[in-house]
């Protein structure tokens, strides 16, 4: 399947967080260094000036105009240039804040002989910056224990006409930043619980259905979302004789997902199976249930036309204060009408030890409103296209 189980495990790859009692967080700057095959990795999420009648509704942090955020987040490049480590990344950190557990960021570490750190700077409480820093000190024949990791957290009210780049500057410039600590726990005790959804290809045996008030907006919408990647599909029932049981009824037969488990799986496509999150993620964003989403590459299987039409409705649905990340390799999503800040181009150079992956926005290097960025990807102008030498090697 290519579907992927809730779960709040370690380095899970599908994460649901309820939004009850919970912060909205806007992420506005990550720097990863030795995690993955990050070293000395930066990606910003402001933009500098307003975009004229923009098809991206709110793009800035509520009551707080030029506060300026980048909403939508298309992440595009080719395999391996680091699109799903990076939201593993940030789901790694956002489960090391609630959790408080190490092995969250250790297990994450490229080079245990090489000092790692990793820096975020995000909008939580509606009006605070907060700014966290995290290094793990190496080891060398030793495990990691508590005394490798040190962390420190800033924080700084968010004034009426500030701006990220003036707020940021306003923090570091006070002379009583906090230091680094090793009694990690009691600094993240400073932040509030967080509200995420994450979600990617890989594979998993078992789905779980959502329980309680939200699993009848669920089933509704992934009916309908079912309906549009398979014209066969009817409707969408709950099992009532049968616990955790769920039929999806075609014209000719019918799919039943038991305990988290499709009976007879493959009736269905595999773009099919895909709907099962694409309509959790969907749900959530018409709810406003989570604030932050990170969709990755959940529509390898599905048509063009159908992910641009699903990725409006998820941008269009995208509540004040909340954010969306969307990888993908679908070049028709470049026609849509979006700011050219929202797209972000990852590029991997093997032979550059020192920042291996990096990431272009499109609006570094097309900066007038007429530059057709679909153009500037076809004729490579970020360099991000794949290699394909080693295809024609096979013949030669």
């Amino acid at each position: 399947m290519i579907f992927s189980i809730i779960k709040e495990c370690y380095f899970v790859n599908y994460e649901f967080k309820i939004s009850r009692g919970k912060e909205k967080m806007i992420v506005m700057d990550v720097k990863i260094n030795n995690f993955y095959a990050f070293k000395d990795f930066h990606m910003n999420m402001s933009y500098p000036k307003k975009i004229v009648n923009s098809y991206i509704r709110d793009e800035h942090l509520k009551e707080r105009p030029n506060f300026r955020y980048k909403k939508v987040n298309i992440i595009m490049g080719a395999n391996a240039t680091g699109k799903t480590s990076f939201g593993q990344m940030l789901m790694s950190v956002f489960n090391f804040i609630h959790k408080k557990e190490t092995a969250y960021l250790i297990n994450r570490i490229c080079d245990v002989k090489k000092e790692a750190n990793f820096s975020i700077d995000f909008v939580m409480n509606r009006f605070t910056l907060y700014s966290m820093q995290i290094i793990i000190h190496p080891v060398n024949d030793d495990d990691y224990t508590e005394n490798n990791i040190e962390v420190k957290i800033d924080k700084i009210k968010i004034n009426k006409n500030d701006s990220y780049e003036s707020c940021k500057k306003r923090m570091e410039s006070k002379n009583n930043l906090s230091e680094y600590t090793a009694n990690y726990v009691e600094e993240l005790d400073k932040l509030s619980r967080l509200s995420w959804l994450f979600v990617s290809p890989e594979k998993e045996e078992k789905f779980k259905f959502p329980k309680g008030d939200f699993k009848k907006i669920y089933i509704t919408v992934l009916e309908k979302t079912l309906k549009a990647l398979d014209p066969s599909i009817e409707k969408v029932e709950e099992l009532n004789d049968i616990d955790d049981s769920y039929v999806i009824r075609m014209k000719s037969k019918n799919v039943i997902i038991q305990e988290g488990s499709i009976v007879n799986e493959s009736i269905l496509s595999s773009g099919t199976k895909a709907g099962l999150e694409i309509a959790r993620i969907v749900a959530s964003i018409l709810t406003n249930r989570n604030q932050f989403y990170y969709c990755d590459e959940k529509f390898s299987y599905v048509h063009s036309d159908i992910e641009k039409a699903f990725l409006s409705i998820m941008i269009d649905k995208l509540g004040e204060n909340e954010q969306l990340f969307f990888t993908t390799h679908n070049m028709d999503i470049l026609d849509l009408t979006l700011p050219k800040h929202s797209f972000i181009f990852m590029k991997k150079d093997i032979y550059n030890e020192k920042m291996p992956i990096k990431c272009i926005s499109a609006d570094e290097i097309l900066k007038r409103n007429t530059d057709s960025l679909k153009s500037a990807v076809e004729n490579d102008l970020f360099c991000t296209a794949p290699s394909v030498d080693c295809v024609y090697d096979i013949i030669s």
